[in-house]
């Protein structure tokens, strides 16, 4: 649609282009003039015009598309010259024609003379150069477009193309961690582990078909997100204090990549409890309309040796993802404070109202 669209407005914008320069002659008419002084002069400009047309569309439809791009510099130059001869014949052929259909004797004669023969063949060759080399920027100017339009769909091509791949591999990262932290609690609590697969159910639709699109509204993700913390809250013990400010509206539609936060709060949960059950997690998430914030802070508690609850490449996603979809519009802190021993992560996210599922 978009392409049948810009090629009628060039259609548009040639046809209006060549209407101005035919009709612009009728404007120069003299004080005094007949009306077969009008239609001599007009009917003899005519000749040049269509002279310039045709030289123009030779250029613009076969000589530089077939000759110039393709490297063909020298047949390009003979048939532009050969052109633009055989085109001062026809265009003088024509002003003798006119010349007869309309006498002299109906036209006043310029109070100058006119120029000598080879001074009108130089001047003539010369404006036919110009039309040349206005065909050849106008078809340059077409074909950059096109290579510019062919690169960015390359590269948003390339770009698809890593985002499904690291949706392909978010999943089942996700899925391994939830799965042992449901196995961890088989052996302790059956009851809490028939409950946490009843959550997990309800953590599956987001993650296996919500994840297959670009973007979804926020409060989506938010009911995801408060979904897999009250998954983790059946594994942990009361000695761990969990803090959610989650300030989203409920029918909050800004666009956010999904399960962008996912790996930050699966590591506060990993990382932020000890092996004896004790920890604290902080989880912040807020849009204030221009930025969408993301702050969790958790005891650090590095992963033990039997841990078996993922391979660390959580975070290698998370940075991949925000290079691909937030480039340039997102700020990410992380570190370990060593006066709390606490581990934080921030990300923030600039709102674009712009963006759309595709």
């Amino acid at each position: 649609m978009s392409s049948k669209f810009s090629i009628n407005r060039v259609v548009l914008i040639h046809i209006i282009c060549w209407g101005l320069m035919l009709a612009f002659p009728i404007f120069l008419y003299r004080q005094g003039d007949t009306m077969t002084d009008t239609m001599r002069h007009y009917m003899r400009s005519l000749g040049g015009t269509m002279g310039y047309m045709i030289i123009f569309y030779l250029n613009y439809c076969y000589i530089v598309p077939k000759l110039l791009f393709e490297n063909k510099r020298k047949r390009f130059v003979i048939y532009n010259l050969v052109a633009i001869f055989l085109v001062i014949i026809a265009m003088t052929w024509w002003w003798y024609i006119m010349g007869n259909v309309f006498p002299s004797s109906t036209y006043r004669a310029r109070p100058f003379s006119s120029p000598p023969m080879w001074a009108r063949f130089v001047q003539l060759s010369f404006m036919l150069m110009l039309v040349v080399g206005l065909s050849v920027a106008i078809r340059m100017s077409q074909r950059w477009q096109k290579l510019q339009e062919a690169k960015n769909e390359a590269e948003r091509t390339r770009t698809d193309a890593e985002l499904k791949n690291l949706r392909n591999q978010l999943n089942p990262h996700f899925l391994l961690n939830t799965l042992n932290n449901i196995y961890a609690l088989i052996a302790f609590d059956p009851e809490k582990a028939q409950t946490a697969v009843g959550e997990l159910s309800k953590l599956l639709r987001h993650a296996l078909y919500d994840n297959q699109k670009r973007f979804v509204p926020l409060f989506k993700e938010v009911e995801f997100i408060k979904n897999y913390i009250e998954l983790m809250k059946i594994r942990v013990t009361d000695n761990v204090k969990i803090e959610q400010h989650i300030t989203v509206d409920e029918d909050d539609s800004t666009p956010i990549a999904p399960l962008i936060f996912i790996s930050l709060i699966e590591n506060a949960f990993k990382h932020g409890v000890s092996q004896a059950g004790n920890g604290q997690i902080y989880i912040n998430l807020a849009n204030d309309g221009q930025c969408i914030t993301c702050e969790i802070r958790n005891t650090n508690h590095p992963k033990r040796d039997n841990d078996k609850s993922g391979s660390g490449i959580g975070l290698e996603q998370v940075r991949k993802r925000l290079e691909l979809m937030y480039n340039g519009r997102y700020s990410w802190e992380k570190g370990i404070d060593a006066s709390t021993n606490e581990y934080y992560s921030k990300i923030v996210l600039e709102n674009d109202n712009k963006v759309r599922n595709n």
